[in-house]
């Protein structure tokens, strides 16, 4: 899904990001079986956490949308995100042990990452909130794609896997690829070098919330 114009320079600037994402052992784990079922236990239960504010997030940038088109596909795909991924997430977890998952903290880098799209969404412009909610987007589109030419022996990782590489959700990341392309072209070059700079920062936090699956992150104190 890679793109030329606007989309094509902000993947071109963050391509070592994604590398570094495709290199990660928690995704290698997942395709090779190997993964620890307690780390993807931890990385689904924060998954919920995260998506249900990255849902939040999307309903406030798709406020800021100038045509009610963009709002409405704004509100269509935090319906998604709720109705697929987050049942996705409800049907693994008992699979892996977790009976009650709203009695696992929310984890640093969660908390972090979901802050950091809320504060962006309230308090910067549209194309700003388009840019920081792509990377989650465009990223796990990508990696779907990816992974899903390797398969994985363990049932629950392709049940993952599967979910991103959907046609369905592929045409829900294209689309807001085409809103994103739309408003680049728009923007000043101060607004431009913001919205760059958020997509570049969420992309980061991509990397970390999966690294952070590895490791299990607890609070330190």
């Amino acid at each position: 899904m890679r793109r030329d114009g606007w989309t094509g320079r902000l993947w071109a600037e963050a391509s070592d990001t994604y590398a570094a994402i495709l290199e990660h052992p928690f995704l290698a784990g997942l395709t090779g079986g190997r993964l620890d079922p307690a780390a993807f236990a931890h990385y689904v239960v924060q998954d919920a956490y995260y998506l249900k504010d990255f849902a939040r997030t999307l309903t406030i940038v798709g406020s800021k949308a100038p045509t009610m088109a963009d709002v409405g596909m704004f509100a269509r795909h935090a319906a998604a995100t709720v109705d697929v991924e987050l049942a996705l997430h409800e049907s693994l977890l008992p699979e892996l042990g977790i009976e009650k998952p709203d009695t696992v903290p929310v984890a640093p880098t969660t908390r972090a990452y979901t802050s950091y799209l809320l504060a962006t969404g309230c308090c910067g412009s549209f194309a700003e909130g388009v840019a920081a909610v792509l990377p989650c987007y465009w990223i796990y589109a990508e990696v779907g794609a990816e992974l899903v030419t390797r398969g994985s022996p363990d049932s629950r990782y392709q049940r993952w896997i599967d979910t991103y590489a959907d046609d369905e959700y592929q045409t829900l990341v294209a689309e807001v690829l085409t809103l994103a392309d739309e408003v680049g072209t728009t923007l000043s070059a101060t607004e431009e070098a913001r919205a760059r700079e958020h997509f570049a920062t969420a992309a980061r936090y991509e990397w970390m919330f999966f690294d952070a699956a590895w490791r299990r992150e607890v609070w330190p104190v």
